[in-house]
Parts: structure tokens; C-alpha cells; sequence
């Protein structure tokens, strides 16, 4: 049986899901865990959750308990940046990254990028696994919109409730 301190408390993005096992991300610290089974968790959940070790070896985890439980979709949006996006990106160089709060809950993020990258930097973002950590600690966050124009190299990251 494991210690109480052996526990790890903490918000966690499961960044992979099979039916007998689930890999498990703290978004505050980057620790990866194993966990010896499926609770019943996707890729792309997030859970404010409890981990221990599990026995004997402790090379795998066990969910104790979880306190909250979403789910986070990061996808590709056919809109276009906002106008408020447009103006943001016109106030900065190829490379910056504004971030903004939104108006109501969540952030904005504004990157410029070469005109010619624009679509490699969308994949990259939508791909990216520190996306879904970001939006994961945001508590009410559920859904995260990419919009981009490759004409102007921009790139806006909408973190949305």
C-alpha cells in the first residue's frame, strides 16, 4: 500500500488514451504518468486530480481520486481573426506573441508569422501539447479556436468557455 505523501495532487492533460492504459501530463510541472489502467478517460480530458504509485515497482499510477473532470477541444477554425486580432498583429513585428485577456472568460493570443508560415504555424499550435496545458489552466476553459490569414501572417489562438 502506498503513503499518503506519495500522492501527487494537481491538474493533469491525458495526452494519450488505449483501453488498459492512459498517459497522464501535470500541466504545472510537465511531470508524465502512466497510469496502469483507464479510469474511463480521452485524450484531450482534463482532470484536477489525485495520482499515487502503484505497487511495487511504482512505475505506473492510479487515480485516488478526481475533483473535476472536462474535456478541452483544440481545433482549426474556418473564420477569420477578429478585427481585434487584426488590430493587435498590426502593433507588432514577425515573430511576437500578444496575449490578451477576452472579453468575458478566457485569453486571446495574436502571433505574427512569416506570411508563407502561416499554416505550418497553425498545425503547430493545434498539434502543440502545451496548448491543451494552457487552456487547462484556465479552469473555465473548454475549447480552444485557431483562426488564422496567411496574407497578413497571422495567427490568433482564442482560449474560450
Amino acid at each position: 500500500m502506498t503513503d499518503d505523501t506519495d500522492e501527487t495532487e494537481g491538474t493533469f492533460v491525458v495526452t494519450h488514451a488505449e483501453a488498459d492504459s492512459a498517459v497522464l501530463r501535470d500541466v504545472d510541472s510537465s511531470r508524465v504518468h502512466t497510469l496502469g489502467d483507464n479510469p474511463g478517460v480521452e485524450a484531450g480530458d482534463v482532470l484536477e486530480a489525485t495520482l499515487a504509485p502503484e505497487p511495487p515497482l511504482e512505475v505506473t499510477h492510479t487515480v485516488v481520486e478526481v475533483a473535476a473532470r472536462r474535456s478541452v477541444a483544440v481545433e482549426e477554425s474556418p473564420e477569420p481573426p477578429t478585427a481585434h486580432e487584426r488590430e493587435v498583429a498590426a502593433e507588432q513585428s514577425v515573430g511576437d506573441l500578444t496575449k490578451r485577456e477576452r472579453a468575458g472568460m478566457g485569453e486571446i493570443h495574436v502571433l505574427s508569422v512569416p506570411p508563407a508560415d502561416t499554416d505550418d504555424a497553425v498545425r503547430d499550435v493545434v498539434e502543440d501539447d502545451e496548448t491543451l496545458a494552457r487552456a487547462a489552466r484556465m479552469p473555465d476553459v473548454n475549447r480552444v479556436e485557431v483562426r488564422s490569414d496567411a496574407d497578413e501572417g497571422l495567427v490568433s489562438v482564442r482560449y474560450l468557455p
